[in-house]
């Protein structure tokens, strides 16, 4: 009983344990995974080689950048020139041993082959667990153990094909290199160049002493170019930079020169298939980011890369008069110095805007001239024609003034010349009479005075009905239109009047000023057209009374008439107060045509 009490107890310590150590363990591989990654790059140039430079920049920001825990990263150069000597391998190794003791390195970059011989020999003691990542140049390095890398073949007869191309008329080709491990470069040229030796004479300038190979630079035959593979140690044994070098041989040299990888670009030479030092420490990191991120080297395959890119010095086509229309398709055009439009393209299209704004602003402001013009214009014309308007109304008002002191002329006329003799007369009947009352004479006195009042009443009506008609207000439009129809009718003037649709009840101004229209146009015709036959037609529709009066006359000239009486424009001034409108049609020889329209309001309102 008391075993079988025991196993409850025990079994959950024992669960318990376990999961704690599992934390513990999980908490140990992340802190691992967490932790700042360490790197350790091994050159084989030294500290001021393009390569070693670009290497340092690029590798260390691309890996920081995928790292989260960032990376701690070192680099280190052998010298390549006395790493054949033991003595030195074991100087080199203590070095380091005694330089990194106490780092446990997550990856070992070898970018070449001797650094790879150099790891592969010294491994067990110096990264005995450590992954490997390498670059070398040739196809057939074999990966060490734990490792690998990027292979990129060396290309160095792409560069020749690419100056045929640009001076096809290359004969001979100079090849320059210096002694010791530089020998390797003239050595894979020799390889690589020979199938050219068919068109082009190679002649291989490797291990001379400086002042030598100057001389020689500057007296090279027509058709020649030189290809610079690498100076790091002259045939003196002078150790120099291999950039450096390469400004003193293109200066030096008569004919253009050329090379293989990129750092020589801006050093005087005209280009080639450059190989790209940036894409090879890319592709490096890119492999080494993959290790770090928990790969095994051993099952990444090496990848096999083609790093060259064509690439020309457009400063060294013009110093050379190389055309450009040769470069081929596919190869850039480096240091190309800027034109005008690319040198001051803000200023210029500052400039342009500006010029466009100010001419848009111009083009503006001519527009607004124009219509300031145009509108200006329109008030001359509106300005003259109300100057017009103004001499017509006030030549208007002369003439009605004249018209009143006519008319009130021939008023007085009419009362002096007519109905004042014959009332004078008429006193004088009348006193005769009083005298001869009781003789015989008086009957022919009296029936001569009744006679002459009965002439005075119809001068005096006939001079009233022509100041006011009454039977227009009396009888309506109809009715006093027939009456002036029979006043004006007489032997040789035929006077006819025909109307339909005309309104029982018209406003009293309406009818008053259609009957006066009607009036003087009768007058008119008969008074200054010698007319024969006058037609009048009146016509009433929904929304209008149509006025028509022909006549068979001479004919006049409206606009000498306008100028001489108020006839006509009295006419026009009648019927405009009620929103109508007089036309007349007209010339000398064809008699004449008034058409007037009168709009009414509606039956219906």
């Amino acid at each position: 009983m008391g075993t079988l009490s025991t196993r409850p107890t025990l079994l959950p310590c024992l669960s318990t344990t376990i999961v704690i150590c599992l934390a513990l363990v999980f908490e140990d591989i992340a802190r691992a995974q967490d932790r700042q990654k360490e790197v350790l790059a091994l050159y084989s140039t030294r500290r001021d080689a393009q390569i070693a430079v670009v290497g340092d920049r690029e590798m260390s920001r691309i890996l920081e950048r995928s790292l989260p825990g960032g990376v701690d990263y070192y680099s280190e150069h052998l010298d390549q020139a006395r790493f054949t000597n033991p003595s030195y391998q074991q100087a080199f190794h203590d070095f380091l041993q005694l330089k990194y003791a106490g780092h446990r390195f997550d990856v070992v970059i070898a970018m070449s082959p001797i650094s790879l011989t150099f790891i592969e020999k010294n491994r067990s003691s110096l990264f005995p667990k450590t992954p490997v990542v390498f670059f070398s140049s040739d196809s057939d390095t074999r990966p060490i153990m734990n490792s690998t890398g990027v292979k990129a073949a060396l290309n160095l007869s792409d560069t020749i094909a690419l100056a045929l191309e640009l001076q096809p008329d290359t004969r001979h080709v100079f090849v320059i290199s210096g002694t010791g491990t530089d020998a390797f470069y003239a050595s894979a040229a020799q390889t690589q160049l020979r199938p050219f030796e068919k068109r082009l004479t190679f002649t291989y300038l490797s291990g001379l002493i400086t002042s030598e190979l100057e001389s020689r630079l500057r007296t090279l035959p027509e058709h020649s170019i030189v290809y610079y593979l690498v100076v790091n140690r002259d045939g003196a044994g002078e150790d120099v930079h291999p950039l450096n070098y390469l400004d003193r041989v293109a200066a030096i040299a008569n004919a253009p020169t050329y090379s293989w990888v990129d750092s020589a670009m801006g050093h005087g030479i005209i280009g080639g298939s450059v190989k790209s030092q940036d894409a090879e420490v890319s592709a490096v990191a890119g492999l080494a980011l993959r290790v770090l991120h928990g790969e095994r080297a051993d099952s990444i395959s090496p990848a096999e890369m083609d790093l060259n890119v064509r690439q020309v010095d457009w400063r060294q086509l013009r110093r050379w008069n190389i055309r450009e229309s040769r470069v081929p398709a596919g190869t850039r055009i480096v240091f190309r110095e800027p034109g005008l439009w690319d040198r001051y393209k803000l200023y210029l299209l500052g400039g342009i805007v500006l010029v466009l704004a100010e001419s848009a602003l111009i083009a503006g402001l001519l527009t607004q001239a124009r219509r300031r013009r145009r509108v200006e214009e329109h008030m001359r014309d509106k300005l003259a024609e109300l100057r017009t308007s103004d001499e017509r109304i006030r030549d208007l008002n002369r003439r009605l003034v004249s018209a009143q002191d006519t008319e009130r002329s021939s008023l007085a006329r009419e009362l002096h010349d007519n109905i004042g003799p014959q009332m004078a007369l008429l006193t004088v009947d009348l006193e005769l009479l009083r005298r001869a009352r009781q003789s015989e004479a008086a009957a022919p006195i009296a029936r001569e005075a009744i006679e002459r009042i009965q002439h005075i009443a119809k001068a005096l009506q006939d001079l009233s009905h022509r100041l006011h008609p009454a039977t227009v207000q009396l009888l309506g439009l109809v009715a006093a239109l027939e009456s002036l129809k029979r006043d004006f009718s007489r032997a040789g003037l035929s006077v006819t009047l025909s109307h339909r649709g005309v309104p029982a009840s018209l406003p009293q101004e309406l009818t008053f000023s259609l009957f006066r229209v009607v009036q003087e146009a009768v007058r008119n015709a008969v008074k200054h057209s010698d007319a024969r036959q006058v037609s009048v037609e009146l016509m009433g529709t929904e929304d209008a009374l149509v006025l028509t009066i022909v006549d068979d006359g001479i004919g006049f000239d409206i606009e000498a008439a306008r100028g001489r009486g108020l006839g006509l424009i009295s006419m026009t001034e009648r019927l405009e107060q009620f929103g109508g409108s007089v036309t007349i049609h007209t010339k000398l020889g064809a008699g004449t045509r008034l058409d007037a329209t009168v709009p009414l309001v509606s039956r219906k309102e």
